[in-house]
């Protein structure tokens, strides 16, 4: 029986450091799973990420065609993992067409997981066993951090405190993935970001534990590195001063990119 793990993030919980980190281990580990990450279905994820800000029956249906695509084209293993966040929708604090703020995954996560359930079922058997796998953090870490994102990838001209003020019923990001994996009737594992980044492969360690990967092969490799970290309050604060003078996006795009760059360069430098 094949066992399926899906990841569906939450966004701004060690989901690129996870993927990146099997993804570059795929060979290693192919005799206990077979992994497939955001490289591997950009079209599947790209649709899921558009049923988020739009959520219409035909972007579901969108979603779908595209996710049995990939599903067709892999072949048979008895562990598949896929990690992709825009599973769960679309970032908190982006807008939903035609402007409404999103505020939790739940209203799209619902609907998109249980299309992926359907296509699983299609594809390997009514009996294929399936695994919703969370990595979460703190509520105030995790908007933090997602105001952080936001505010280095698209022209968000609120401080943070404004910013904070648009989510007064914030709830828990682990209270939201189990009121989903519940809607969804799937078995569902739950992990910290505070519990496993720490660790020696990062944020994958809960994909390693959940499958009960050998320590010795673990030891056997290369430690994780984080992937798409946040800037620090300073550069926040001259993102902020940038965001509300430039109307030019694509030039402010790139030149937040280049700043980046740098402040990761002297970071590994220093």
């Amino acid at each position: 029986m094949v066992h399926v793990v899906v990841h569906p993030g939450f966004h701004k919980t060690g989901t690129s450091s996870l993927q990146s980190w099997l993804g570059q281990n795929r060979r290693a580990l192919k005799p206990y799973l077979s992994f497939y990450g955001k490289a591997d279905f950009l079209s599947a994820g790209s649709a899921a990420r558009i049923f988020g800000q739009k959520p219409y029956p035909w972007r579901l249906r969108a979603f779908r065609r595209s996710f049995d695509r990939f599903l067709v084209k892999i072949p048979d293993a008895p562990v598949i993992v896929l990690s992709r966040e825009t599973f769960s929708g679309s970032m908190p604090g982006h807008r939903r067409f035609p402007g409404r703020l999103i505020r939790n995954n739940r209203d799209v996560a619902v609907p998109l997981g249980r299309q992926i359930i359907a296509a699983l079922q299609a594809r390997f058997g009514a009996e294929v066993q399936i695994t919703f796998l969370y990595t979460l953090r703190d509520r105030e870490s995790w908007i933090r951090s997602v105001y952080g994102h936001l505010l280095r990838s698209i022209h968000l001209r609120e401080d943070y405190d404004t910013f904070r003020a648009r989510f007064p019923d914030l709830i828990d990001p682990r209270a939201e993935a189990e009121a989903i994996a519940k809607a969804l009737g799937v078995a569902a594992h739950f992990v910290k970001l505070e519990d496993v980044g720490h660790r020696r492969e990062g944020p994958a360690s809960a994909v390693l534990d959940l499958l009960g990967v050998p320590q010795d092969v673990r030891d056997r490799l290369p430690a994780a590195t984080r992937a798409n970290s946040g800037q620090t309050l300073a550069l926040e604060a001259e993102f902020l001063a940038m965001n509300r003078a430039s109307r030019d996006k694509a030039a402010l795009k790139a030149a937040k990119d280049a700043m980046l760059k740098t402040a990761r360069i002297a970071d590994i430098e220093d």
